[in-house]
């Protein structure tokens, strides 16, 4: 095999190419999208960040709400006592099931509202009913559609000696008071039961067997002549 010369070997090595160059277009180029990256994931980091920071104010402002209901319905008498001219009736009110209504029911005391409140509709068999101001207002829808004797499921809240009022417009300023004294389902959507008498229910019943003429109103004046709020029974 023959010998290559050396002479011959510095002409081939000369000869090979060398590594390319990279233009300087292209590392511009590199740079950019390096950069680009880099924003990307920073923006992403930001949004997702601040997302949990709202998601954790959200929490804390809906405990806060919570609380805050939670407050009031503490704060809220649990029972009334009701003076009347037949004796008192002592009422549990439902402050958690309708907190809306009780407060309602307790400002309307606090201001004096059911002072000197007559029983102006009492039907045998059915309620004690004051402050209708217009009409006879539930005892009226008993009377017109003349249920009086039929059979429906009961419920705890349709039995007799709860304490309730009509459905109203939130701002409406009027509220009927009844007491039942028989269990009243048909008329579920009329009213909201908001407590019930948990002593003095023979004082209901005496109201109740009260002489009253043809429009169920007490023929002698029967009313509430005052109401106390208690924390406890």
């Amino acid at each position: 095999m023959a010998k290559i010369k050396p002479q011959a070997l510095l002409l081939q090595s000369k000869k090979k190419k060398g590594p390319a160059r990279i233009s300087l277009s292209t590392i511009v180029t590199c740079n950019i999208i390096i950069v680009l990256i880099v924003l990307s994931l920073y923006a992403t980091y930001r949004h997702w960040h601040h997302r949990a920071s709202n998601g954790s104010a959200e929490v804390e402002n809906f405990e806060h709400s919570e609380k805050l209901g939670e407050s009031t319905r503490l704060d809220l008498p649990s029972y009334a006592i009701l003076s009347t001219a037949k004796g008192t009736i002592n009422v549990e009110l439902y402050k958690d099931a309708s907190p809306d209504v009780v407060e309602k029911f307790v400002n309307l005391c606090q201001k004096g509202h059911f002072k000197g409140m007559l029983f102006d509709h009492v039907i045998k068999h059915f309620v004690i009913q004051g402050g209708s101001s217009q009409g006879s207002g539930v005892a009226g829808d008993w009377i017109l559609k003349g249920k009086s004797h039929i059979q429906h499921a009961i419920s705890p809240k349709h039995e007799a000696f709860m304490l309730g009022t009509r459905k109203t417009n939130k701002d409406s300023k009027e509220f009927e008071l009844f007491i039942t004294t028989a269990p009243i389902p048909d008329l579920n959507d009329k009213l909201i039961v908001f407590g019930r008498v948990i002593k003095g229910e023979d004082v209901v019943q005496e109201i109740e067997e009260v002489d009253t003429d043809e429009h169920y109103q007490p023929k002698s004046p029967v009313g509430i002549i005052d109401i106390v709020l208690k924390k406890e029974a």
